[in-house]
């Protein structure tokens, strides 16, 4: 049956996956708070305008990958795209103003209705920080650097490569669109469909095109790095100064963009070349509009999302389960005494599994199959005298030990 297949877009993620999943989310929010973030959780879906009137209505976001539809109040409801715009809706909503700065991190899963690819799913899922409040490149510096530290914690640092690029503040930027207008008009006839559609709206994006026909004429297009004024040069080589002094290495990519308006100074990527067309992993950037767009206080901000499905494709961490105890009662009348010892040491951090039913030589078979790292075996007799046998499950070795002292015995297995 088809309806027994999962969307296409979408997936099962099973055990083995999730691990790794789950070590990429934590290893983000561990690192986060190290900079001092805390974590926001904020709705999977928001009203359509928080996305349509952030990202901009020529956005390929808007126009062709939101999940959109009306619910039974008759609102117009959008899955949630991007983690930035649901954040700062949250900063107004709640009044943060009063909190500046704030250091923000969330995770979560993200849709868009696009054509599958590796590593990008219609439903996929980010990690992301935001810091608002803070005009200064300090920031800029702060999360990258972070970023930075992030990625080298799963064991990437050899695989990715930081591109950075300058925006200007909102005089160069109007500067170079004049410019850049002024070159591209020569190329009307030559641009893609989707470029000659940016080319009034939002012409800075066509030089993140990646259609081979527009490649050739950006290349040659004018650099933004030329229509800065002093302001934004300073806060550029301030920038680039200060990823230097912490020895994090970045390429300048000219034709690195954000296309809206309330976008200025920095974009950043984390890329790779390992995953195809598509190898971005992180981005981020500085937008010190949007939140006035939206509504509220003038607010500075800047921030980054990383997909987790990309992450987890190049990560060399380890993704096995983390080997259990096996805890085995040599009858089935001794299950309930066993149900006590599994349960003190389960409140105490260790893995233990313990099985419904079989004999001790079933469970002891499924003790192998589950990899465990210990047996501890329970009879009438060891019930009587207060002790367990001990058996570790690599060399075959049996003890007795008084339950009173088994923890202590057991340490080097705890896993929390």
């Amino acid at each position: 049956m088809e309806s027994l297949k999962p969307v296409r877009g979408t997936q099962d993620v099973l055990p083995q996956e999730s691990r790794i999943y789950r070590k990429v989310e934590e290893t983000a929010y561990k690192v986060a708070q190290r900079y001092g973030f805390d974590e926001i959780d904020i709705p999977i879906f928001e009203f359509s305008e928080v996305f349509s009137r952030t990202l901009g209505d020529s956005s390929d976001i808007v126009t062709k990958e939101m999940y959109t539809f009306v619910d039974k109040g008759g609102d117009t409801i959008t899955l949630r795209p991007e983690g930035t715009a649901g954040v700062a809706r949250a900063f107004i909503s709640n009044g943060l103003q009063q909190s500046l700065p704030l250091k923000l991190f969330y995770k979560g899963p993200m849709f868009r209705y696009e054509r599958p690819q590796k590593g990008r799913r219609r439903q996929f899922r980010q990690v992301g920080v935001e810091v608002l409040g803070v005009s200064s490149y300090q920031a800029d510096v702060e999360i990258i650097s972070l970023a930075s530290n992030f990625l080298k914690e799963l064991n990437l640092e050899n695989d990715i490569t930081l591109e950075l690029n300058t925006l200007g503040d909102n005089d160069s930027r109007q500067l170079y669109k004049v410019r850049l207008l002024d070159y591209l008009d020569k190329y009307k006839n030559e641009l893609s469909k989707d470029s000659l559609n940016r080319l009034r709206k939002n012409p800075l994006r066509i030089l993140d095109s990646k259609d081979p026909r527009d490649r050739s004429i950006v290349d040659n297009a004018p650099k933004i790095i030329d229509s800065l004024n002093h302001d934004s040069k300073q806060f550029f080589e301030n920038l680039c100064d200060g990823l230097e002094k912490l020895n994090i290495s970045f390429k300048h990519s000219t034709n690195l963009v954000r296309g809206l308006d309330y976008y200025c100074h920095t974009a950043f990527e984390f890329t790779s070349t390992n995953l195809g067309a598509q190898g971005t992993v992180l981005a981020g950037g500085r937008y010190d509009g949007l939140i006035n767009q939206m509504g509220g206080p003038n607010t500075p901000g800047i921030g980054w999302a990383a997909g987790i499905e990309r992450l987890a494709l190049l990560t060399k961490m380890e993704n096995k389960k983390i080997r259990p105890i096996a805890v085995i009662p040599t009858n089935q009348e001794n299950y309930i005494d066993a149900l006590v010892i599994a349960e003190k040491l389960r409140k105490n951090g260790f893995n233990i599994e313990l099985g419904y039913n079989g004999s001790a030589k079933k469970r002891m078979k499924k003790a192998n199959e589950n990899n465990c790292i210990a047996a501890i075996l329970l009879g009438k007799e060891e019930i009587k005298n207060n002790i367990v046998i001990l058996k570790d499950m690599d060399s075959g070795a049996q003890q007795e030990i008084s339950q009173l002292k088994l923890e202590k015995h057991l340490d080097m297995y705890k896993i929390i």
